[in-house]
């Protein structure tokens, strides 16, 4: 086994080959043809003069869009740059190759294109005027690392005045995945989601989402402790009414016990600890997980550092970590859940993406690692699996056509077809790109 000072040089490799290999492709992504081009005579057809045609058709049936164009599978990855993984606040460019990672993540695990855009501003009306003035363009929109509390009034105010799907990753996507592998976590353990008393540790974006999710699921609210910088939530911390009125509706609902204190007294005596706040190590003591129930969860979830390391965990008693991180088992990371659930509420041009569809998200991953077997270090599945993601597209559309948020129906074999189908062309594009030397080799350290 390797000792933690093996595991700690491991996580600085990624870091490092990002340095030397960003630059060597300057950037993650570009555009290249779908269409035939036999000769130069073709353009009268993409272009002047035949064009003209699709566009009078589109004028006189605006929905046509999603025929002649690229709408159907094309989504807009907006960001301002202000709460970038555990970056914080870097600024618009500085956001770009987060931004253009995750558009190569949709295109690679859910078949899905997508633009990164970077915004300069940080007015929260402003954002939300330029996203609106984009919707003929996009078929949807993934909002990226917008700080709390304004990320959460643009996403209610996207989803409710616009016509195509929008949604937060940073908030449902974590939540989806962390729902999954939470489920996963409990069947390992022999526990309930409706019986399991979860601490969770951080009350941003993230973590808020992840309680509305998890209780939309089953979760008792009451046996739920969340924790912020300034201690654990209650009915007391009226500061919170004016500033965060999500945080403030959580502390009205959740502690049933009326816990007060910090984060050792939000896990003491828990089934499961969900961590999203500050990176550790150190955020969370062992000695914290000692005091836990019997066979606790840790999910420690902050970028780039865990809470706390997985090994400081296991030794501390308990049965099942994860964290989000790649070089250690169970990641528990929102690429298992994004990129399918945009191609499932893509592919039945749905006009949103409810949290009804993300808790669906969840079980099916959930369900496919049950089928593979759950193990205490396999809770869910792996980014390698990619047979999960057209499952879980398919889980999605079904979701949206049941509630009624669906332009179009489709079986979920045919859903899942379709997916399987696109998400296998752009795995095999690119290795194709990479065979032919079109995507240059990784160059010798």
């Amino acid at each position: 086994m390797a000792t933690p000072e093996e595991l700690l040089a491991k996580t600085k490799k990624p870091a490092q080959d990002a340095m030397r290999l960003h630059p060597f492709y300057r950037g993650k992504i570009e555009t290249y043809p779908r269409c035939a081009v036999r000769n130069m005579d073709d353009f009268s057809i993409w272009y002047t003069p035949g064009v003209a045609e699709p566009c009078r058709d589109i004028q006189k049936n605006p929905e046509r869009v999603y025929d002649h164009t690229w709408k159907w599978n094309v989504i807009a990855v907006v960001s301002d740059g202000t709460r970038v993984l555990g970056l914080g606040n870097i600024g618009p460019e500085a956001a770009m190759p987060v931004m253009e990672g995750k558009a190569l993540l949709f295109k690679y695990l859910g078949g899905v294109d997508a633009v990164p855009i970077c915004l300069r501003t940080t007015d929260p009306d402003e954002f939300i005027r330029t996203v609106k003035l984009l919707e003929p363009s996009f078929g949807g929109i993934n909002l990226e690392d917008i700080e709390q509390p304004k990320c959460f009034r643009i996403l209610e105010t996207l989803r409710r005045e616009m016509e195509i799907p929008v949604w937060h990753d940073d908030q449902q996507g974590t939540a989806a995945v962390t729902l999954a592998g939470l489920l996963g976590a409990l069947k390992v353990v022999g526990k309930k989601l409706e019986d399991a008393r979860i601490a969770m540790i951080g009350a941003g974006a993230a973590n808020v989402a992840c309680a509305r999710v998890i209780i939309g699921a089953g979760a008792d609210p009451g046996r739920i402790v969340m924790c912020d910088s300034r201690g654990i939530l209650h009915k007391g911390r009226t500061e919170l009414k004016e500033t965060h009125r999500e945080k403030w509706e959580l502390a009205q609902k959740t502690n049933a016990e009326g816990r007060t204190g910090g984060i050792p007294e939000a896990m003491k005596g828990m089934d499961a600890v969900i961590g999203l706040s500050k990176p550790g190590p150190g955020t969370i003591k062992p000695e914290w997980v000692k005091a836990m129930a019997p066979d606790p969860i840790v999910l420690t979830m902050a970028n780039p550092v865990p809470e706390i390391w997985p090994w400081e965990a296991k030794e501390a008693g308990a049965a099942v970590v994860a964290t989000a991180r790649s070089d250690f088992p169970n990641q528990v990371n929102n690429s298992l859940g994004f990129p399918s659930i945009f191609r499932g509420a893509l592919d039945v041009r749905a006009r949103t993406i409810t949290d009804e569809m993300c808790i669906e998200a969840a079980r099916e991953l959930a369900r496919y690692a049950e089928d593979k077997g759950l193990s205490a270090e396999y809770i869910l599945p792996t980014m390698e699996e990619w047979e999960v993601y057209p499952r879980v597209a398919a889980a999605v559309g079904v979701k949206a056509i049941e509630q009624g948020v669906a332009r179009i129906t489709l079986t979920r074999e045919e859903l899942k077809a379709r997916a399987e189908q696109l998400i296998r062309k752009a795995r095999e594009g690119a290795a194709l790109l990479m065979r032919e030397g079109i995507i240059p080799p990784v160059p010798a350290e």
